[in-house]
């Protein structure tokens, strides 16, 4: 008996000098994220140094921007890192989000075969949109609600189109970034992403993707990357305070540097832009 209490008495000093364990709830945050800040290894070069730096353990869920705006107001997560500008701000003036925050940008890019069938190459986004609306070959969507496909959805009303659901050459995949890459690969079509995962899909092919980049450096493509808390006011076990901490690390000159530096086949994947 006496040898137990001993030992309850070591490991409460222990306890004492060392602290909460890492990795306790308390310590603990999720996130929803977009498929493209997962699928180019962004969030891996994050979540350790977040770690190191603060003790918190990040776990995310990748996914579209409209499933993870869900997710917060489900209550599902603490913090989202999304990209769509305009479903973002109404998420904030519903009362689910605080505390918007812009973080970083990259571009859309359309990208399609070398022999380009459907003469893209040097086109305007819209002159685009509207060549593609001819059908001459597939365009693969990701139809998933994502950012990207809201960009894509806003684009083809833009060009004066309806969105082209019915017709045989719109191939939607519900799937994420690099998947949605690989079906119009297969298919000798053309598909929207951003910059950064196309540049994960080249690196994937030692720098020789089989699609090419036909479309970009239009404003219209400007792709904005923003943190949002989960307001606590809705969500009452949303930890808010470990959000906020997040957000302030994110914005941090460090890891702003961080951002700016990650780099596949020597391109920048993300331009820091904190305010």
């Amino acid at each position: 008996m006496a040898k137990k209490s001993v030992f309850l008495g070591v490991m409460a000093m222990v306890l004492w000098m060392t602290g909460p364990l890492s990795g306790s709830a308390a310590d603990s945050l999720m996130l929803a994220t977009t498929t493209s800040t997962d699928n180019t290894g962004l969030m891996d070069i994050l979540a350790p140094e977040l770690k190191k730096d603060t003790g918190i353990e990040l776990k995310w869920t990748a996914i579209g921007t409209g499933k993870a705006l869900e997710m917060g107001k489900n209550c599902d997560v603490d913090v989202l890192l999304v990209h769509a500008p305009a479903a973002e701000k109404k998420y904030v003036a519903d009362g689910f989000g605080k505390d918007r925050t812009q973080v970083m940008y990259n571009d859309f890019v359309i990208i399609g075969p070398e022999n380009d069938p459907a003469g893209l190459k040097d086109s305007s986004v819209l002159e685009a949109i509207r060549k593609l609306g001819a059908g001459k070959a597939a365009f693969v969507s990701r139809g998933d609600n994502s950012g990207t496909n809201k960009k894509e959805i806003f684009l083809w009303k833009e060009a004066g189109l309806a969105v082209p659901d019915k017709e045989k050459w719109y191939v939607q995949t519900g799937q994420g970034m690099i998947a949605t890459i690989s079906v119009a690969t297969e298919k000798g079509g053309y598909t929207m992403t951003d910059r950064g995962t196309f540049i994960k899909f080249a690196d994937n092919h030692g720098g020789n993707p089989p699609l090419k980049v036909l479309v970009e450096n239009d404003p219209a493509l400007f792709n904005q990357y923003s943190i949002i808390a989960v307001n606590p006011g809705t969500c009452k076990n949303a930890q808010y305070k470990l959000a906020k901490k997040f957000t302030d690390w994110m914005t941090s000159k460090k890891i702003q540097n961080l951002i700016g530096n990650f780099k596949l086949l020597n391109k920048k994947l993300y331009i820091p832009n904190a305010r």
